[in-house]
């Protein structure tokens, strides 16, 4: 008989992880991880080339500590439509078809990425634009007084349509995020156990750190046009061709322009995001009802 899996993070506890569990953990994660990932966006966007620790720098001296959590408010955002989606659409997936295999479990998380990139396009793009007027003149800011008003004021400003600016993009980047962490990160726990380790926090994070590699590396260069695109002033790119053409234009390494703090951000926050998941699952997590047996005759 074949064994079949079909919760998120279901070794030693028979608790079920509830659907919205994953955007919940996320946001957590977030507040940890958000000032890595405002030094994200302000090196794949300026054309200089500054450290991590010159950006920082910066930042700080210019314009205090507390500009480090600029656009948290879109951040959580992002969390509760994009995350909390793509996690979600896995988690009822998982439990409606086998996920034993690497090859199903990239599939499913494709597709829970690609639909949860959709949806949370609207909300990624005001992150972005916070995150970086940061780096901008103050009389060329955007200054959204929070995630909402953003929101507000593009669809205002520049039509409802302009919120999904990239969209295409950000579900592209969704699927290979998702395959990067959920796909990865299930199938290395598998492994991991399969050759030994303890059903433990050690293995959990062990899977994570993998699974934060290989899903920086496969949407990185994604990561850098959509960046580009959404933060892209009426008239700067003529497309997605001319963000490709003028990023190739820079060096071949434009495309990995900060790859650095990405990794150094999204590895944190996947063992983090996973393990505050399972604490979530094991402790608020509900427990499957049996299946009914049939009545003897």
């Amino acid at each position: 008989m074949s064994a079949r899996r079909t919760v998120l993070l279901s070794y030693n506890k028979k608790n079920v992880a509830r659907w919205y569990f994953g955007g919940v953990a996320s946001s957590m994660a977030a507040m940890v991880t958000h000032p890595l990932d405002l030094m994200k966006v302000l090196m794949q966007t300026q054309a200089e080339k500054l450290s991590v620790g010159s950006t920082f720098r910066k930042i700080v001296r210019e314009q205090g500590v507390l500009a480090l959590y600029n656009g948290i408010s879109a951040s959580l955002l992002r969390q509760y439509t994009y995350t909390l989606s793509r996690f979600g659409i896995y988690q009822m997936g998982s439990g409606m078809m086998d996920t034993s295999t690497m090859a199903r479990k990239t599939f499913l998380a494709a597709v829970a990425g690609g639909i949860g990139g959709f949806v949370g396009a609207p909300a990624d793009l005001v992150n972005v634009r916070l995150q970086n007027d940061v780096k901008l003149p103050p009389d060329q800011r955007r200054n959204y007084k929070q995630a909402i008003d953003g929101l507000i004021r593009i669809t205002r400003e520049e039509g409802w349509r302009s919120m999904f600016n990239g969209a295409s993009m950000t579900a592209l980047r969704g699927m290979l995020m998702t395959v990067g962490q959920i796909a990865f990160y299930e199938q290395s726990k598998d492994v991991l156990v399969g050759l030994g380790m303890p059903t433990s926090t050690s293995t959990y994070i062990t899977a994570s750190l993998i699974s934060a590699a290989a899903a920086t590396t496969l949407t990185q260069p994604i990561d850098v046009v959509k960046t580009r695109r959404m933060n892209a002033r009426p008239g700067e790119y003529s497309g997605l061709a001319d963000i490709f053409v003028k990023t190739t234009l820079e060096g071949p390494m434009a495309f990995f322009k900060g790859y650095t703090p990405a990794f150094a951000r999204l590895m944190p926050h996947t063992v983090l995001l996973f393990l505050m998941l399972e604490f979530l699952r094991v402790n608020f997590g509900y427990l499957p009802e049996p299946k009914r047996s049939s009545p003897a005759k």
